[in-house]
């Protein structure tokens, strides 16, 4: 039998109505494999939309998704392919009842409120203490050139 919940439709659709995210849909077909858009609210990542992807194991909702974004972003907790340090979906840390929209929520807090204890770029981190003003600066540069346009409300 098929115990799969990625198929219930109503994750997808309250993913689907939440205002900070956009054109969520499976990719090529793929009911494990979401994409869309997802729209920070704050400087210096707010003026762009960043592409997700969030990938769902065959054991969901036993073992957590993944999410990465595949759009480049300057960021301490996202590495250079992606990957996001996100405790929820550690397998420490997760509960077969959270919510594909609470990893989202929980991705998008991250990014617009940058967590120095969630490193997969210490550098970046460094920078984001000690030198702010550079940090801003380059982030809105990085999003500038890599993000992609947001939609409209």
């Amino acid at each position: 039998a098929h115990t799969c919940p990625i198929a219930c439709p109503q994750e997808l659709d309250e993913v689907r109505r939440w205002e900070r995210a956009r054109d969520v849909r499976p990719l090529d077909g793929n009911v494990r494999r979401w994409g869309g858009l997802l729209l920070p609210n704050n400087p210096p990542y707010n003026t762009g939309a960043f592409r997700f992807e969030l990938t769902f194991s065959p054991n969901h909702p036993f073992e957590p998704p993944c999410a990465t974004l595949r759009t480049p972003i300057y960021h301490p907790s996202v590495d250079l392919e992606g990957r996001v340090c996100q405790p929820l979906t550690t397998h420490a840390e997760w509960k077969p009842a959270t919510r594909a929209i609470q990893v989202l929520e929980d991705l998008l807090l991250q990014l617009d409120g940058p967590d120095p204890r969630r490193l997969l770029r210490p550098d970046v981190a460094r920078e984001l203490q000690e030198r702010p003003e550079e940090f801003r600066r380059r982030a809105e540069e990085h999003t500038r050139l890599h993000a992609e346009p947001r939609p409209d409300p």
